[in-house]
């Protein structure tokens, strides 16, 4: 545990070792294989890295000519740019033989926040409200959904806070939930939650500012200040407890002090991101459609999503299929303290295989439905030509590597998670059905990529997404069986898939 030392002693010499596994059965019945390794002494034996290491190394650079090229080379150079496969380059075209049958517009930029999961979320559901009003261009507020959603963050965080103020806070537990307590991102789960609860309005209604587009500066302030509440109430709750008060009369009177102190996030919000609209109160609406002709519309945010928002499949009966090897397949899972809204919708994973994604991908954009997605969107990607492939960079031949890893191993050792959360709207299958590659509809502008598309290998497809967002209605029933039956397994706060994209 922590830094105590290891009692093992060190080996002093090298020496190769066979084990037989004492004839001992393996599950199928076969003996079990024979393990060999070779122990070796080491030249520090303390552990210190020495200038001996450095030497031997040096030494056999000396007499490499790839090694001596790429010092040359790669010095001078970001390795991104030198060592991109120009044949990875041209095999990945922009041409797809399945597409949704409309194309909406613009293309979205999340600019400097972490909000791609709302730009996603709207961006599959202006899909259908363009193509039913016959608009050419049209976003969603998503600045709308952020407001609501930092907002309640916050309360979730105090509330957890609450909720956890017996432990001391060096407690793992305190320090993680402490450490991005209001992040930008977020999960399908989390959207919907804002969606049934605060409805939609378009941009128009309540557009960007400054601080939607530039959250650092604001959420450096807000969890500074969150902080600092979350001691103050963890001070009373000490108080309350140690003067014997009943714990109901506790809870009770740490949530009155919560809600003063919300008061004071409330204001900093408002000021610097405006006010919104309330979620029941009437708004007009005006657009032109793509023939110049105008139109109207008027109701509450939550009317607005009721009519334009829940076709043709609603998303609360939308769910997040992923795809983690590290645990058991057609299994319910959910991640411990991940939320928005107190009391809301929890966090619901099913773990499939990486096919039945893929399958539900082909599915729904044969059906017209774009397919919101998660995954680690920062490996072996280019945003300038908007490529996404495993072959993209050739770090293996140019170091003489070899990058092991699996999908399971990098969740494991922290290598990889999901960062990032995008729109499918095409697919390009070969002549058996296969995917060979997907596009991939960006919230990072029309500098980005194609346009602002990019393009997904199925072999990164493999590696590095995580997760797709099915209706229940097109989704295979045993998984919607699984997703159904509840009890899920719930994984720690710390988990990879807590990760919010």
């Amino acid at each position: 545990m922590g830094n105590q030392q290891s009692s093992r002693s060190l080996i002093p010499t090298p020496t190769n070792y066979s084990f037989p596994q004492n004839d001992e059965k393996g599950e199928a019945g076969e003996k079990a294989p024979v393990v060999e390794f070779q122990l070796a002494a080491p030249i520090s034996g303390d552990g210190k890295l020495a200038l001996s290491h450095i030497a031997s190394w040096e030494n056999e650079a000396a007499s490499n000519s790839k090694v001596q090229l790429a010092r040359t080379i790669l010095s001078q150079s970001d390795i991104r740019t030198v060592l991109s496969s120009r044949s990875a380059r041209i095999t990945d075209q922009h041409i797809f033989n399945n597409v949704v049958d409309f194309k909406t517009g613009p293309v979205t930029n999340q600019k400097s926040s972490g909000r791609c999961w709302l730009f996603a979320t709207t961006n599959v559901i202006r899909y259908n409200i363009m193509k039913k009003l016959k608009l050419k261009d049209f976003q969603l507020s998503q600045s709308y959904l952020f407001f609501w959603d930092k907002l309640n963050k916050s309360n979730y965080y105090l509330e957890l806070m609450i909720q956890h103020s017996d432990l001391p806070l060096d407690d793992r537990l305190v320090q993680h939930l402490s450490s991005d307590l209001i992040s930008d991102g977020g999960q399908w789960d989390m959207a919907v939650n804002l969606l049934e609860t605060y409805g939609l309005v378009p941009q128009s209604i309540y557009p960007e500012s400054t601080h939607s587009s530039l959250s650092g500066p604001l959420n450096n302030l807000l969890k500074t200040k969150l902080r600092e509440h979350a001691l103050i109430l963890r001070q009373q709750a000490e108080s309350l407890r140690n003067a014997a008060i009943k714990e109901d009369t506790v809870i009770a009177t740490l949530r009155a002090q919560k809600e003063e102190l919300m008061r004071e996030i409330y204001l900093i919000m408002t000021a610097t991101l405006g006010v919104p609209p309330n979620p029941n109160k009437r708004f007009v609406w005006e657009y032109i459609d793509q023939d110049e002709k105008t139109g109207r519309w008027e109701g509450s945010p939550k009317e607005y999503f009721e009519q334009f928002g829940t076709k043709p499949h609603t998303p609360s009966e939308s769910f997040s299929l992923i795809n983690d090897p590290r645990n058991e397949f057609e299994a319910l899972y959910t991640v411990d303290k991940l939320g928005n809204i107190w009391g809301g919708r929890p966090i619901l994973y099913v773990n499939t295989k990486i096919e039945n994604m893929k399958a539900m991908i082909i599915k729904m954009i044969k059906a017209g439905q774009p397919v919101f997605f998660g995954c680690d969107v920062g490996k072996f990607s280019d945003s300038g030509s908007g490529i996404m492939d495993t072959a993209l960079y050739e770090y293996e031949n140019a170091f003489d590597i070899k990058l092991g890893l699996t999908k399971a191993e990098r969740l494991q050792i922290c290598d990889s998670s999901m960062t990032h959360a995008m729109v499918i709207s095409g697919v390009h299958l070969d002549p058996e059905g296969k995917p060979i590659r997907y596009k991939v509809e960006n919230s990072w502008g029309e500098s980005a990529g194609n346009h602002g598309y990019f393009i997904m290998t199925d072999e990164w497809f493999n590696e590095f997404v995580y997760q797709v967002v099915v209706p229940k209605a097109l989704a295979p029933k045993e998984l919607v069986q699984v997703y159904e039956a509840g009890h899920p397994i719930v994984l720690p706060p710390w988990d990879p898939m807590g990760s919010l994209a």
